[in-house]
């Protein structure tokens, strides 16, 4: 699988302490970073499509950003909310911000503090701050509600455990299990995951037969199945349980 050179440091950054990006040749301007994803899902639910999230993820020396906006479809309010997930360059939690932006108000932050994460929200402008602290190490990935694209960074962080590379190339070989610690700041809960690469399978994504690399993630939620493609690009989730897909436009 050839991986570029952006994306694969980016899923080194995920997992390995210390990692440093070297500036690729004639960016000067490191600290604007390099945007090494973005487009949109759609959200389908039996077959209708019920929303859209539009996101990017961008890295530089310092870690990465990943910004993220769903938007309900055919709701009487147009229901949207936005979040932004700061990553150090090791790949921890630097900040996570989740705003709603119709029809409430409401807005919570999440930050490390000494050696757990404090959570910090409100329902709106008018209503009391309140705070809430997990027992959880900074590496903890964050897996809120309608933002699918922290499901992507969870799968490089994942495929990057898994995987080796030599000369560009990724391999990614055998049924490999491996255990995350998740925080799901909008339900103000952490649940253990885990998540399972299957390995190839050829299937329709918009019409187009495509062989993808299959991964199975499992929480207290239930079980998702994501597919990527040879970029390690998220083209497409299942959740049988509640008969959703969600597809790459």
């Amino acid at each position: 699988m050839k991986l570029s050179r952006w994306l694969f440091a980016l899923v080194l950054a995920l997992t390995l302490p210390g990692v440093i990006l070297a500036a690729p040749k004639g960016k000067e301007k490191e600290s604007e970073g390099q945007k090494v994803d973005s487009g949109a899902f759609g959200v389908f639910m039996n077959g209708r499509r019920v929303g859209t999230e539009t996101f990017s993820i961008t890295q530089n020396a310092n870690g990465s950003v990943i910004q993220s906006e769903f938007k309900a479809e055919g709701s009487a309010g147009q229901a949207a909310q936005s979040s932004e997930m700061q990553l150090t360059a090791a790949g921890e939690i630097r900040r996570y911000d989740w705003k709603e932006l119709s029809p409430g108000k409401g807005q919570s932050v999440v930050v490390p503090n000494d050696q757990f994460l404090m959570e910090k929200w409100s329902t709106g402008p008018q209503d009391k701050q309140q705070e809430q602290p997990y027992l959880l190490p900074a590496a903890t990935s964050i897996l809120d509600d309608y933002f699918f694209v922290h499901r992507e960074v969870l799968a490089w962080k994942y495929m990057a455990s898994i995987c080796s590379q030599k000369n560009g190339q990724m391999a990614c070989t055998g049924k490999q299990l491996a255990k995350f610690g998740t925080l799901n700041p909008r339900q103000h809960t952490s649940a253990l995951a885990s998540m399972e690469y299957l390995g190839r399978e050829k299937i329709a994504v918009r019409g187009v037969q495509q062989e993808l690399n299959k991964l199975e993630l499992k929480s207290e939620t239930g079980t998702w199945t994501l597919w990527l493609d040879d970029q390690f690009k998220l083209l497409r989730i299942s959740i049988p349980s509640e008969n959703t897909e969600v597809v790459r436009d």
